[in-house]
């Protein structure tokens, strides 16, 4: 059976490690291409876009697609809706495989908000140095409140560059230690922090420095889901396949 991946997430090359030597399932990872050095899985895979639920749906059809998982970032919403449509069209089973969220703690000091745009309208009451880790493509929603000091990290830089008259990048990629986020927060005297709440253990660290230091996290909260069902780890998604 053939299998398409959408990946791009630790869960996904997890995912295409066990299937790399699977006697049924021959598999397929693709990658939206928008990290410019991603880390690629140990199975083929194609970089790049499909243009939409048509270019999916028609991908899946003429390449005998049996099975997709849809395993990307938790907030890439728009390439999980274009595959429950496509895969709805065309008729083939579709499995999300994402990450548990996370949930505040004793300590903890999170403010939920839905988007960007709350997001950064909740800092106007906050601190004065930000801590974005947010990745690069909303940083630009921060410019509604440039009168903060951003320190901001990312894989890639924000293109454009943000336009903000004081912010400081950090190009870096995790998983990120403990000892790290400490004295980041330490350094940088970060009052706030800005997190989406992607889940999962790679920069999980940051919410336990933010907890020690007393850092108010604004917490940008999940999209909706699509009525898909979901498994929470690699072994789980590597079972659903075995039963298509």
């Amino acid at each position: 059976m053939k299998a398409l991946i959408l990946g791009g997430t630790t869960e996904a090359t997890a995912l295409a490690r066990l299937l790399r030597d699977h006697p049924r399932i021959d598999a397929t990872v693709s990658l939206a291409g928008r990290t410019k050095q991603p880390v690629l899985p140990p199975l083929p895979t194609r970089i790049g876009g499909f243009g939409g639920v048509d270019g999916l749906a028609a991908h899946i059809v003429e390449n005998g697609v049996g099975a997709v998982v849809d395993a990307t970032h938790p907030f890439a919403d728009q390439i999980s809706a274009n595959a429950a449509a496509a895969c709805a069209r065309v008729g083939v089973p579709l499995l999300v495989l994402t990450r548990k969220p996370w949930e505040p703690g004793e300590g903890d000091r999170w403010i939920g908000v839905p988007d960007m745009a709350a997001a950064a309208e909740a800092l106007r009451l906050l601190g004065e140095t930000v801590f974005l880790t947010i990745g690069r493509q909303e940083v630009a929603a921060f410019e509604a409140v440039p009168d903060k000091r951003y320190l901001i990290r990312a894989v890639d830089p924000p293109e454009p560059a943000p336009n903000l008259p004081d912010y400081h990048l950090i190009l870096d990629r995790g998983p990120f230690t403990l000892e790290g986020e400490c004295a980041l927060l330490e350094e940088h005297r970060v009052e706030v922090m800005v997190s989406k709440n992607s889940g999962g253990s790679a920069t999980e660290a940051k919410l336990e420095a933010a907890r020690r230091r007393g850092v108010p996290v604004v917490m940008v909260e999940r999209p909706k889901g699509n009525g898909v069902a979901e498994v929470h780890d690699a072994a789980g998604a590597l079972a659903w396949l075995d039963k298509c």
